[in-house]
Order: C-alpha cells, then structure tokens, then sequence
C-alpha cells in the first residue's frame, strides 16, 4: 500500500508539472495576436527631433498631433506638408531648444519643456498637454503658445508630469505626476528605487481648482477615463500593473489593482474593440538577444484581462497607441523620429 501510494504521489506531481509548463502557452494561444513590423512612418522634420511621446486627434479627426523632444507639439498635415508648428509652452526657442552634439536633450528639456500625454477636450477644441518640467498646460484650437494651469499642486511643485486625459462630458481633466523626487531625465530611478511619491489628479477648468485623487502611488503614468465614467484607469509603471480609481458610486476615493501586465506600461487609451489599448515600453525581464520581437502592447478588457496583443521588433519601444475608426492604429515613441501606423490585417 504504502509503495501503491508513493507511485500515485509521484505520477500526480509529474502531472501537475506537466500542466503549469503547458498552461502558459495554452492561455496565450487564446489571445488573439497580430504583427506590427510591417508599418507606414509619419518621419520628423529630419534631424532636428525626436520622440512623438504621445497622438491625438482632434475634434474635426485632424492629426495626429505630437509633442517631441525641443518642447513643441507638432501637427501632421498630410504627406505634402509633414509636420508644423502647432504649440509650445512659455520660454521655448528654437535655437536654444534644438538639442546639438555639445548640447543634449536633457540639458534643454527642463528650459523648453517635454510635452508627454496629450488630449483634446472635443468640445472646445482646447488642447491638454501634460509637460513634464512645465506641469499641466492648455492651448486654445488653432494653437499658439499654450498656458502653464498647474506646475504645484498644495503648496508642492510637480516634477514629473505625465498622463492625462479629458471627460468630454464635464471637461474635467485628470493627469498624474509620476514622482515627487524625480524629473523626466531620471526616469529610471522612479524605477529602481520603487519611488512612490506619484500622484493623481483633478483640474477643474470652469473653477482652476485642483484635487489630489490619490498620493504615494508607484510610478503613476498613463491615465485614461473609463467609457462610464465611473473610474480611471492608471499605469502603474515600475510595479507593471494597471490601477482602477474610482470617480464614482459607492466606492469612490479607493483604488484597486486591475491587471498584471507582461511589461513596463506607459500610457492608456481606449479600443474601439472595447477595453483598453496599453503600451509597453518593453517586456519584463526581456533580453537584448534571441528572437528580435518582443510585445509591442496589449488590449485589456475592463475587467483587466488581455484580449489582444501587439508584437513587432525589439528596436520600437511605444509609448502611446492610439486607434482610429478606420481600423489605423497610431503609435507614439519617446524614442523615435517618427511616428508609426499600422494596419490590421
């Protein structure tokens, strides 16, 4: 009996083995999957910029628009005409702003700016930019130099202004300030400290007023408002989660963890598909050799579980995605000189 026993004991741990090696690759295989190598590039005027962080549309559906690494957001205006001018904040010059050999990006960044998360309220055509070093700003349609709204909030200055997005019911907009300790060019240390000074925010337009949803958050980033209105939904870089802030019913004021994420997330925006569009800057414990693909995003239901994903080469690292509904998807990068569109097949 006592060796019948220790037979069966070993077959059901071998079994039980055999079923967590193979889970992994059976659940993926019910996530629906599609390459993004193959893209169309919207190119940056060549060799003066880079990074389009973030795109949005605005009311009329032109665009996209993007803030890159001199501080100004730009407009694309077809392919005849590229990219213009379309705002920059207080300050900005163009030959003090334009980073050199001598003069790197870091170095201009805290004078000229670095337009991160973008949104249009579609009501008044106002454009939001969340600024890094400048804080929360706003400029009215047809551009111009945008206005600095918010760069402290109770008295403390914000260091790392981040996300943001719009109700385009009410007009309120929410950003986040992903560190008190840290600025844009440190952004890795946000990370490897486990700094958790962030925050989440509310500005008010008709009243200028300003309210701290929710301090000492890890890494708070990309922010989006959910289809109800009920709640938000925040990146939780370094820790790779998404958050649920509710905004209202019952348990307004609390936050909850809403998915576990297979990479580093940066900034959320909703799929005309439902759910969430969230970019990956790239995977966890990713590797710099092998396959040369890695996820690019993922598509998360709003109950937090991943019905999609996006994968391409190890060389794009996105910030932003951003659907259309002509089935186009927009991808935004920190880090390259231009901004991508893919197409599902």
């Amino acid at each position: 009996m006592g060796c019948g026993m220790s037979r069966l004991a070993k077959a059901t741990i071998a079994l039980v083995i055999i079923v967590m090696l193979f889970m992994p690759a059976a659940m993926a295989a019910t996530v629906a999957s599609f390459d993004a190598t193959r893209s169309q590039h919207l190119p940056l005027p060549r060799g003066t910029v880079r990074g389009p962080e973030s795109v949005a549309f605005d009311g009329q559906g032109q665009g996209p628009y993007s803030g890159v690494s001199d501080g100004r957001v730009l407009k694309w205006n077809g392919d005849k005409l590229g990219w213009t001018t379309y705002t920059h904040g207080p300050g900005y010059d163009s030959k003090m702003c334009t980073a050199t050999k001598f003069r790197p990006e870091t170095a201009t960044e805290s004078r000229c700016g670095r337009p991160l998360g973008l949104r249009f309220d579609q009501k008044t055509g106002d454009l939001y930019i969340a600024d890094a070093y400048k804080g929360l700003m706003r400029v009215g349609p047809g551009g111009g130099e945008a206005t600095v709204l918010v760069n402290n909030v109770d008295g403390i200055p914000l260091s790392f202004t981040n996300g943001v997005d719009v109700d385009q019911t009410t007009g309120q907009v929410y950003f986040t300030d992903s560190s008190m300790n840290y600025n844009r060019a440190q952004h890795e240390m946000v990370t490897r400290t486990g700094d958790s000074t962030g925050r989440l925010m509310r500005y008010d337009p008709r009243t200028s007023d300003v309210t701290v949803l929710q301090s000492d958050m890890t890494y708070p980033n990309g922010v989006a408002i959910s289809t109800d209105r009920t709640h938000l939904v925040v990146a939780s870089t370094g820790p790779c989660k998404l958050l649920r802030h509710w905004i209202k019913g019952p348990n307004t004021g609390r936050s909850e963890p809403l998915a576990d994420l297979p990479g580093y997330p940066d900034n959320v925006r909703p799929s005309n598909k439902g759910g969430y569009w969230v970019a990956l800057h790239r995977e966890k414990n990713e590797l710099p050799f092998g396959r040369d693909s890695h996820l690019l995003a993922v598509r998360v239901s709003s109950n937090g579980k991943i019905l999609e994903e996006m994968r391409g080469p190890k060389s794009v690292r996105p910030t932003e995605i951003m659907e259309r509904e002509n089935g186009k998807i927009y991808m935004g990068s920190v880090e390259l000189p231009y901004v991508s569109v893919v197409k599902r097949k």
